[in-house]
């Protein structure tokens, strides 16, 4: 039998601010991305010399995300993946479309624009993560995009909502788009909604964000 490919985790060696949520933020992004598998039993001095971090940080992370119900304990093995169903997916996915999309039109006509020109760097950091195939570093810096564009709403309970709502989520399908070199494609909505938002485009602007959120139970899903 061919041996298991690991999962592409970034090392976070010498990386000293904000250590042990940097940490947080890659596992959570590996959960999402289905780097890390439903069901599976992952211990932390297992994934620490992929991380280049000691057993500890990723021990304490673990049991962050143990919290956010992500991973369950499995005493003296690790930790367990836990699997999202379908029903979950497409629950959350309604919801974040309730509240981003008429949250995205409204800024058509509100936002200041030195706020949304600040979120290009966001943006191409999303594309470029696109094309080189880093799935951790496109899966969060489409948060970072996501949450700093619902932030400019000015209501900071809407944003953590949403945040908890994208930490649930699973985006199993990415890997396909990677390989198929088609993952670009969609990061680069994330400049064409800005566009629209600049241009002060309230219908374009929810054109984009429906065809975008679109994606979570479409291309980004599982097949």
């Amino acid at each position: 039998m061919a041996p298991q490919k690991r999962p592409a985790l970034p090392s976070l060696g010498g990386r000293k601010p904000n250590f042990r949520e940097r940490t947080v933020d890659v596992l959570r992004a590996a959960l999402i991305a289905g780097e890390l598998r439903p069901g599976e039993v992952y211990s932390a001095p297992a994934l620490a010399p992929r991380l280049g971090v000691s057993a500890t940080p990723v021990r304490e992370a673990m049991l962050e995300l143990v919290k956010e119900g992500m991973v369950d304990i499995v005493p003296n093995k690790g930790f367990r993946v836990t699997a999202v169903s379908d029903r979950q997916l497409d629950e959350y996915k309604h919801v974040r479309s309730l509240i981003e999309i008429p949250t995205a039109v409204g800024l058509a006509t509100t936002a200041d624009a030195g706020d949304l020109k600040a979120l290009r760097p966001l943006a191409m950091e999303i594309v470029n993560s696109a094309a080189k195939g880093d799935l951790i570093e496109y899966i969060e810096a489409d948060l970072n995009f996501h949450l700093g564009l619902l932030a400019l709403a000015g209501n900071d309970h809407l944003v953590e909502v949403v945040r908890d709502l994208r930490r649930r989520s699973r985006l199993y399908g990415l890997t396909a788009l990677v390989e198929a070199g088609r993952l670009r494609a969609s990061a680069e909505e994330h400049l064409e909604l800005l566009d629209a938002l600049l241009a002060r485009d309230p219908e374009g602007v929810r054109e984009v964000m429906t065809r975008h959120l679109g994606h979570i139970r479409g291309l980004w899903a599982a097949h």
